[in-house]
């Protein structure tokens, strides 16, 4: 089975019998490594803007998206730890090819609209600093690729203290900028306390939540927390559970300081002085050392911006690597993926800041804003409804409260982020410019696809029970027709594995109802057919077999939670033969295989294969049928 970030995948060891904060130290880090997309520069804009018209008034909306962002961090690392699958692989292994390519498809290009913002705020800040030309500091950027692969070397714990540095960095920044700007505190305060506010308002606080919560977050935060040894007890899952919680807190609350910082900066610097209008960083910071009478303010102000836009990029890689993998099983070099990635975000940077100017960053990153808008339901929607199937989480499937919040936030983000996206398109891009010409003929085509595809995946899962129903009913024929004999009749079940979960888990679904009925051991079945595996047979211990008997250990969780012990079993060489010897030897009762009439190299039971093994033994055998996904 394919694991979520091969290189670090359980490479942390937990020790169970250290004391509590030496647990929580172990399992503090991926919140972190996170939490640099909550303060990217594509937030800068938002909270520029927030402070600079309105004061302090719109703290509260910050706290507001702080809170969703750490209502689905949550349950994103609860879908990793639990599932043991990221939410690309989830999605992977519950959809169809076709819709995960769409899938992918949406988001990397969200990928490369976030890597823009990177891009960008890493360039104004070497333009801020050190007056490079952001044409030159956009080219630069690309080089960053040697630092991750530096970093890289040194494993996820290092990586992870790397990058809480530079959070720690950021948060100092920002800490003095307030310090300098001398902000009214009581004012401030009253700030954490919901207001009405104007249109206008409301338009800068759809831009701040629609910034806030990032999509490629999500998928990251379900890989990184499988960075640790966990347990795969009822014990051991709930305390990564609780100490993930704990991290996440922690985590997100210091993003929420950051954001709440460069707000209350600009209320006391701008919106005090009268400029009102200020939502650019370029401005922003040639405003400060004037208003606050120091050449320290925008050098500070400069060194947050470089650590937020490098922090940020070596997160994007990952989450880039995790959705290729994940979605489509595609792998790449990591220096590779973030050469790859760059060089996509860079390209139409470079153009538009060629024949535009320098005054067309801040479309640019409005742009990225508005896609990174467009793709976050695409990955709330399916962490909802996995994170509350009790098949896949079971005991710690959400609960009803949980659900009502998370869904309840998801509706408020998706319709506040549609209302972003309209109010942007209709009133604030005239159509007759060239970025008006792109929102027309690429923009709103997209948007128009993309709609009913929601929708579907909205009400995917009331389908996806009736498609299984109707497995389950075809596999109950058998019983019916007098093809195999009264469940409890049987007390030892073979079920042949294929080392794929989509059609495994149908395999799995479609008979897990006729198995508790029996009372059955069930003997866990797959074949290896590694070239070490041909020449071994049963004795195969290579890493494929390595690797399948931890695949096979996730159903065998399984039928533990449903009281159904099970026993694994690996085989190597030629499909047919090995599960015809290894139900002899067992003196199995009832074999169960899925059927679907194809034949590729590395399925266990397909096509007609399963005849052969139905002529070789005196049992009867039970095919569920399989629906290619």
């Amino acid at each position: 089975m394919d694991r979520s970030l091969v290189e670090v995948n359980s490479s942390v060891i937990i020790r169970p019998h250290s004391n509590f904060w030496l647990r929580l130290i172990t399992f503090s880090g991926p919140a972190f490594m996170v939490s640099v997309g909550y303060m990217d520069p594509g937030n800068w804009a938002t909270d520029l803007a927030g402070g600079a018209r309105f004061g302090y008034k719109l703290i509260w909306i910050i706290l507001l998206a702080n809170l969703m962002a750490i209502l689905f961090q949550s349950l994103s690392a609860r879908l990793g730890i639990v599932y043991g699958r990221d939410l690309a692989q989830a999605c992977r292994d519950h959809y169809s090819k076709t819709l995960n390519f769409i899938l992918w498809i949406i988001c990397e290009v969200a990928i490369a609209a976030c890597d823009l913002a990177e891009v960008l705020g890493s360039a104004i800040g070497l333009y801020l600093l050190f007056k490079i030309p952001l044409l030159w500091g956009v080219l630069i950027t690309t080089f960053d690729v040697l630092l991750l692969m530096f970093l890289m070397s040194f494993g996820i714990r290092k990586m992870e203290a790397f990058i809480l540095a530079l959070v720690a960095t950021i948060g100092v920044c920002f800490g003095i900028e307030v310090f300098f700007s001398n902000p009214n505190y009581f004012e401030a305060a009253k700030g954490l306390i919901p207001t009405p506010m104007n249109m206008e308002g409301l338009f800068i606080s759809l831009g701040i939540i629609g910034a806030t919560v990032m999509p490629h977050n999500l998928y990251l935060h379900s890989a990184l927390v499988q960075s640790r040894d966990v347990k795969r007890t009822t014990t051991g899952l709930k305390e990564a559970n609780k100490f993930n919680l704990i991290d996440s807190v922690v985590a997100l609350n210091a993003a929420f300081f950051v954001n709440a910082a460069i707000l209350i900066v600009a209320a006391a610097v701008f919106f005090k002085n009268g400029y009102n209008n200020v939502a650019s960083i370029i401005d922003a910071h040639a405003l400060l050392a004037p208003l606050l009478g120091t050449k320290a303010a925008p050098i500070i102000f400069g060194i947050a911006l470089l650590a937020a836009g490098q922090s940020s990029t070596i997160t994007g890689t990952f989450a880039g690597q995790i959705v290729m993998e994940g979605f489509v099983g595609l792998k790449m070099r990591p220096w590779l993926r973030r050469l790859t990635t760059r060089l996509i975000a860079i390209i139409p940077t470079v153009i538009v800041i060629k024949f535009s100017g320098d005054n067309a960053v801040n479309s640019l990153l409005i742009i990225s804003q508005v896609i990174l808008s467009l793709q976050l339901p695409f990955a709330l929607i399916p962490l909802l409804h996995f994170t509350s199937n009790r098949k896949k989480m079971g005991e710690f499937a959400s609960k009803m409260w949980v659900m009502i919040l998370a869904w309840a936030a998801t509706s408020l983000i998706t319709l506040l982020n549609l209302k972003y996206i309209y109010d942007l398109i209709i009133e604030s891009i005239p159509l007759s410019t060239t970025q008006g010409i792109l929102v027309k003929y690429l923009l709103m085509p997209v948007s128009a696809f993309l709609l009913p595809l929601l929708l579907w995946m909205l009400v995917e899962p009331i389908f996806s029970k009736a498609r299984i129903s109707t497995i389950v009913h075809k596999a109950t024929a058998g019983f019916a027709h007098g093809i195999i004999k009264p469940a409890i009749g049987y007390k030892k079940i073979g079920m042949a594995l294929e080392g794929k979960r989509e059609k495994d888990e149908q395999i799995y679904k479609g008979s897990i109802d006729l198995i508790k009925s029996m009372k059955a051991e069930v003997y866990l079945i797959n074949i290896v057919q590694s070239v070490t595996g041909r020449f071994m047979g049963e004795l195969v211990a290579d890493k494929d077999a390595f690797e399948m008997n931890e695949y096979l250990n996730t159903f065998a969780e399984k039928f533990k939670a449903e009281g159904i012990p099970s026993q694994i079993i690996i085989g190597g060489g030629e499909p047919k033969e090995e599960i015809i010897r290894i139900a002899k030897k067992e003196k199995l009762e009832l074999l169960i295989a899925g059927s679907h009439g194809h034949k590729f190299i590395s399925d266990i039971i397909y096509g007609s294969t399963i005849e052969g093994v139905r002529h070789g033994v005196q049992l009867p055998v039970l095919a569920i049928p399989v629906k290619k996904q």
